[in-house]
């Protein structure tokens, strides 16, 4: 379905590049759309984009909601490239 979901950023990297962990997965992702981004922060993650910085609060709830739809596990799943 390729929605996007919230991460938090475990390492920034030259280039507008960061690091991403959301449900154990990793993701190496562009943080060019976004004027700064910090490590500890969470952001919405779209086909390898970070489109916009959210609390802890605000990502836990999206992350629950999804889950509760049965929408996470599908979402985790494409971005480690192995959706069916």
């Amino acid at each position: 379905m390729c929605l996007a979901i919230p991460a938090r950023v475990e390492a920034v990297e030259d280039g507008d590049m960061a690091i991403v962990a959301v449900g154990g997965v990793r993701k190496r992702i562009s943080t060019a759309l976004l004027d700064t981004v910090a490590i500890g922060d969470y952001v919405l993650v779209h086909v390898g984009y970070a489109l916009h910085r959210l609390s802890e609060e605000e990502a836990e709830n999206t992350l629950a909601m999804m889950a509760a739809a049965g929408l996470l596990d599908g979402e985790l799943e494409e971005m480690t490239g192995r959706a069916s």
